[in-house]
């Protein structure tokens, strides 16, 4: 039997090809303007309207720019609701770039704590080259954003803007994981010396000292207290004095930290419904941190839960492969938006439970469900969603995922668990399912 490809394959896939006048459209098509705007479905916008029969005003859309904060602006984008209503307020918006300095902060002593507890892994084997892969990405999940807030609280956006750094953090990530793993081969090198753990503790902390002077010096210093002034929508004088960034999250948002969890939807057959799991070696805070903490259900119930919540006027932060199918510009999230099936005359038939055995999706990107439609029986038809790509992408920076979409690429929904039923509530009281550090639930928000 032949393993290779010969000139006769080859002449038959030609014939087969040219044989299709249709593919000469496509590849021309395909040649001058891409796959996506080749495939692009112009009807699409007839099918799915900016209408829904929920919606939650939401403030103005964000812009993470060149960096990988969607997780940090879709939490801080759910939380600002509640400050705006309190002090009413148009619009406001919390500085993503405080928890970046003190997620890097922690990632970075995270990362060495994990090469600590591993010093006796071989170096060829799949813990250590897993760990040092990444040791301080941009991304993150729910519970790692809460372990920030509930440490370090948040500061409005004047109090610590962007710089050039925080809106492209490609270049701070590459000296910072060049260092990171400077100090693993450092600290696996004094262990294999003989050097005593707390030796090498002392070791950690003088790495630390230089990490904390590289993030103040690419993001500038967080602020430890701050007075911050605005005006409400009646134009009436409003001034915070003196004020920490914990206190500050505590009185103006209020969030009980400890009723918000994550459910997810992981339809593979290691990962039974109505059970907890967590990921190992994923985290950011190190101490007093909350950590990581799914329930699974089928997707029917991530929908109930999410309209449970916008009926109440709260958004939904959630997590999903935004790149699949997508239409980015027009701000589409629909199984239709591109039509690469017809392009290609081929299907696409993975479901979810293989696509994510065999590696081809996970959660990639976190938005905010502001609204949703309701059929007459009160089923969802499609959603809006609040997305961080600034104004210029979808309409005004909102998408439109329409249900089917929503089903086969979200992974992840945040919500008070004061709407679970009793039955999901216990269930949520299990203790998790501890996960390998490579399973594609531990994948990490951009």
């Amino acid at each position: 039997m032949k393993k290779g490809i010969t000139q006769e394959d080859l002449q038959r896939f030609e014939a087969h090809f040219d044989s299709a006048q249709v593919n000469r459209v496509a590849m021309n098509a395909a040649a001058g303007q891409g796959i996506h705007g080749a495939a692009k479905n112009y009807a699409v916008r007839q099918n799915n309207p900016y209408a829904f029969s929920i919606e939650v005003e939401s403030g103005d859309v964000c812009n993470q720019k060149q960096s990988g904060r969607c997780w940090m602006f879709a939490a801080l984008n759910v939380m600002r609701l509640d400050l705006m209503q309190k002090l009413n307020l148009d619009n406001m918006e919390l500085s993503q770039n405080y928890p970046l300095f003190y997620d890097k902060l922690e990632k970075s002593n995270y990362f060495l704590e994990n090469i600590l507890e591993t010093l006796d892994e071989p170096l060829e084997g799949r813990v250590m080259q897993f760990l040092l892969l990444a040791p301080l990405g941009d991304g993150g999940q729910w519970d790692m954003f809460r372990s920030i807030v509930a440490k370090y609280g948040v500061v409005p956006q004047e109090l610590m803007p962007d710089t050039a750094v925080s809106t492209s953090t490609m270049e701070l990530r590459k000296y910072m994981t060049t260092k990171l793993r400077e100090y693993a081969c450092t600290l696996r090198t004094a262990h294999e010396a003989g050097e005593t753990v707390e030796q090498l503790r002392a070791r950690k902390d003088e790495m630390m000292d230089t990490i904390y002077r590289m993030l103040c010096i690419a993001l500038g210093k967080p602020p430890v207290r701050f007075t911050w002034e605005t005006r409400d929508k009646d134009k009436k004088f409003i001034r915070i004095s003196d004020i920490t960034p914990q206190d500050f999250f505590k009185e103006y948002i209020g969030w009980n930290l400890d009723d918000m969890v994550t459910v997810i939807n992981a339809p593979t057959k290691d990962k039974p419904y109505g059970k907890t799991y967590t990921v190992k070696y994923l985290g950011s805070v190190r101490e007093g941190a909350y950590p990581v903490k799914y329930l699974n259900l089928p997707m029917d119930d991530l929908r109930d839960l999410t309209i449970r919540q916008l009926r109440d006027g709260r958004t939904v932060w959630f997590g999903s492969d935004v790149g699949q199918f997508s239409d980015r510009r027009g701000g589409y999230l629909t199984m239709d938006a591109i039509g690469v099936r017809d392009l290609f005359s081929t299907e696409f038939p993975m479901t979810k439970e293989q696509r994510l055995d065999y590696g081809e999706s996970l959660m990639t990107h976190a938005m905010v469900i502001t609204g949703v439609d309701l059929d007459e029986n009160d089923r969802p038809i499609r959603w809006k969603v609040e997305n961080s790509w600034g104004k210029d992408a979808g309409k005004d920076g909102y998408y439109v995922m329409d249900d089917a979409w929503f089903g086969e690429f979200a992974y992840q929904i945040l919500l008070d668990r004061k709407y679970f039923s009793e039955e999901q509530a216990a269930a949520f009281e299990q203790e998790p399912v501890v996960l390998q550090p490579w399973d594609p639930m531990g994948s990490l928000a951009m």
